[in-house]
């Protein structure tokens, strides 16, 4: 049987957001997130680590470092773990964070002064990644200032984060991801049976889409820089979790990505419901289909 354990530490009262962060034996990359935040927010934030087994020392170490966390004596992957650690979130805002990823100075505040201006009770807004990896995705700055800790350069990475040209986008990619704590609690976190966790983004993003939410951002003054997949790289091949989503809502992840949630367009306000076409309509017969075989 699954035991998870709770490990609450003291947080500012000033604490803008809830930043979770599940981890897994990856002490070295999670250091350097920690240390980013701390040296790049504007802001204090409540950290909240999830560890995932830790015998590398992680636990100890984030208790020496005043930080709260849950842990599993084994890895339950993303959505367990985000859920876990979520339970101790006290903030208004939560924010998923992975532990390979490095946050520009700003961050934060960019973030704060984007939801400032939203009318709109109900949304979803991330930062704009910055990654090496050359994996064409159109909501990410392609720039290489190292793939690994090694060869990371983070002198360069500070005096260049803010050159590189990108616009608001309507789809929230990847992470910094911020939401309203009540709608993470609406829609009931991450989605277990998505463990461990490829396709979990989308997945909450339907969620997110069924209960109202139209208001979906990745803020360009906001940047975040990733070691891409340094973490999910061990966690094994992403089909089951494309097969899932198709199986569970009826369209692929892909398409709802495309039609509901213009994956990287222009950002230009709320969203509509995607109107009738030829290829949406083939995209949810197929979907149809995939159930029966799963």
């Amino acid at each position: 049987m699954m035991e998870i354990t709770c490990h609450p530490a003291h947080y500012s009262e000033d604490a803008r957001f809830s930043i979770v962060i599940p981890t897994w034996n990856n002490l070295p990359y999670l250091r350097h997130c920690i240390e980013s935040l701390e040296k790049n927010s504007t802001f204090p934030h409540q950290v909240i680590l999830h560890v995932n087994e830790g015998s590398d020392g992680t636990l100890e170490w984030a208790q020496s470092r005043g930080l709260a966390c849950t842990r599993s004596g084994e890895n339950v992957g993303i959505c367990f773990g985000m859920n876990a650690a979520a339970s101790l979130a006290r903030t208004p805002y939560l924010v998923f964070l992975n532990d390979d990823m490095y946050v520009c100075p700003g961050w934060d505040a960019a973030l704060l002064d984007e939801i400032a201006t939203i009318e709109d009770p109900a949304w979803f807004v991330s930062s704009t990644l910055i990654e090496a990896a050359g994996t064409g995705n159109p909501c990410v700055i392609d720039a290489d200032y190292g793939k690994t800790l090694e060869e990371f350069r983070e002198e360069d990475l500070l005096k260049g984060y803010a050159a590189h040209p990108m616009h608001d986008q309507q789809n929230p990619g990847g992470c910094a991801n911020v939401v309203p704590l009540h709608l993470w609690k609406l829609v009931g976190g991450y989605s277990i049976e998505f463990t461990p966790g490829w396709n979990s983004d989308p997945d909450f993003a339907m969620k997110l889409w069924h209960a109202g939410v139209r208001y979906f951002k990745t803020v360009s003054k906001s940047r975040v820089y990733h070691f891409h997949n340094q973490t999910g790289r061990r966690v094994g091949p992403r089909k089951s979790g494309r097969r899932l989503f198709a199986a569970k809502w009826g369209l692929t992840s892909a398409k709802f990505m495309k039609h509901f949630l213009h994956l990287g367009e222009k950002f230009e306000g709320r969203l509509n419901d995607p109107p009738p076409s030829l290829e949406l309509s083939f995209a949810r017969l197929r979907g149809r289909i995939s159930r029966l075989f799963n």
